[in-house]
């Protein structure tokens, strides 16, 4: 087994179940364009978003890391007619190429992008004291993932589904003496929610399109 067949069953794969519109591709390439990374989800991984959202009757979900807008459009498009989706961008660039991707979706009235530092506009929802998520997508900088999830069990409530990407890094996370602070961030998260009593988590190792790497998946089970 090799990259190369586990590219092609991705692609098998969404060929069948996670086919991307004109919508999804021009956000892949404006990414490109825009001089941004190409770091998003893959469409399988889009569409299994979607599943996780279903299963959840999720109607408000909160996303961490919003890059060109590609997984945020798949978000959105899982919601309700009255559902929501805040996603959160530090870089002003970014944000401004989300924006228009997702205006060029259709879906500005179902998302909420807001540019800044994620430390600073998650502890501003949590003093507003609103209903909380249903479904939490943490995909941003790896070094703070700990604290970011800390911030999502704030913002949750029993039965809330938390995924956080990344966090095999292509079996570094095996290095306890890795000098690499991405390494370093998911290990944390990782050894914490193996101690968490508030949640029920997994991580799931995946290969693909994305190449080798894994995601976390908890269901809060108290606050």
């Amino acid at each position: 087994m090799n990259a190369e067949i586990f590219l092609q069953v991705d692609n098998y794969i969404s060929d069948l179940l996670a086919k991307e519109d004109k919508a999804l591709t021009d956000t892949i390439q404006s990414l490109d364009k825009e001089g941004l990374p190409q770091h998003s989800v893959s469409a399988n991984q889009g569409k299994f978003l979607q599943v996780m959202m279903i299963a959840c009757n999720a109607k408000k979900v909160l996303e961490l890391g919003t890059l060109g807008g590609y997984s945020t459009i798949w978000l959105a498009r899982a919601l309700p007619d009255n559902g929501k989706v805040i996603t959160i961008e530090v870089d002003k660039h970014h944000g401004e190429v989300a924006q228009k991707n997702i205006d060029n979706a259709g879906l500005s009235s179902k998302v909420d992008l807001r540019v800044g530092k994620a430390m600073d506009i998650l502890p501003e929802i949590i003093k507003k004291n609103e209903e909380p998520f249903d479904m939490i997508f943490i995909d941003a900088d790896k070094p703070p993932y700990t604290e970011y999830f800390n911030y999502a069990l704030q913002l949750s409530r029993p039965g809330t589904l938390i995924i956080c990407d990344n966090v095999i890094r292509e079996g570094k996370i095996l290095d306890k003496n890795s000098a690499d602070e991405k390494v370093q961030g998911v290990q944390r998260l990782n050894k914490m929610l193996s101690e968490n009593k508030n949640v029920t988590a997994t991580i799931l190792q995946t290969v693909g399109a994305k190449e080798y790497d894994g995601i976390a998946i908890a269901v809060v089970n108290r606050i």
